[in-house]
């Protein structure tokens, strides 16, 4: 099998492409690239937010007290929101010094068994953030600073985030160990 190349240049995972989890698969796709849109807006919207914060509180003496809590929770929605999408591209770090030295077989196998354990995990994670926010929304609980945005923010960011990484891991881990 050779190795496709994404329009961004990066290598896809190995996902079904065909039958009922291929077309699941090219749903979330689709999904996974709006997410990523989103997060480069958030990601942009934060730099602007922060650079207005430093010109208002060092330039003009404007007083601020809402700008780092609304960036970090934009950055937060941009990291779990893009999660997916660096997955289906496997993006994120890796030991790929082992993908040299072992025999594809075996190589195909440790990178299925890392996807299987990284569903495992994330699907917990995806789960007890579903419980944070779940909480958040009953006791309609707030961040402690002055401003106080609702927690459901970050905690719904999250929640969303990790599920559609656990979807993507799991298409990968359905799809089986794949030689390269």
């Amino acid at each position: 099998m050779t190795d496709a190349v994404l329009s961004d240049g990066g290598t896809p995972a190995d996902v079904p492409r065909t039958g009922v989890l291929g077309a699941i698969q090219a749903v979330v796709d689709r999904l996974n690239a709006v997410m990523a849109v989103i997060s480069s807006i958030a990601i942009g919207v934060a730099g602007f937010v922060l650079t207005w914060e430093v010109i208002g509180r060092y330039f003009l003496k404007i007083a601020s007290d809402w700008q780092d809590e609304f960036s970090a929770l934009l950055l937060i929605a941009a990291t779990f929101a893009s999660a997916a999408w660096t997955q289906a591209r496997r993006g994120h770090v890796g030991i790929e010094a082992l993908a040299h030295v072992l025999p594809p077989r075996v190589d195909a196998i440790r990178r299925w068994l890392a996807d299987l354990c990284a569903f495992l995990f994330c699907a917990y994670f995806a789960w007890k953030c579903g419980d944070l926010l779940m909480e958040a929304l009953d006791e309609g609980q707030t961040s402690p600073s002055a401003w106080g945005p609702p927690l459901w923010i970050p905690y719904g960011s999250m929640t969303a985030g990790m599920a559609l990484l656990s979807v993507q891991l799991l298409l990968q881990t359905l799809r089986g160990p794949v030689r390269r």
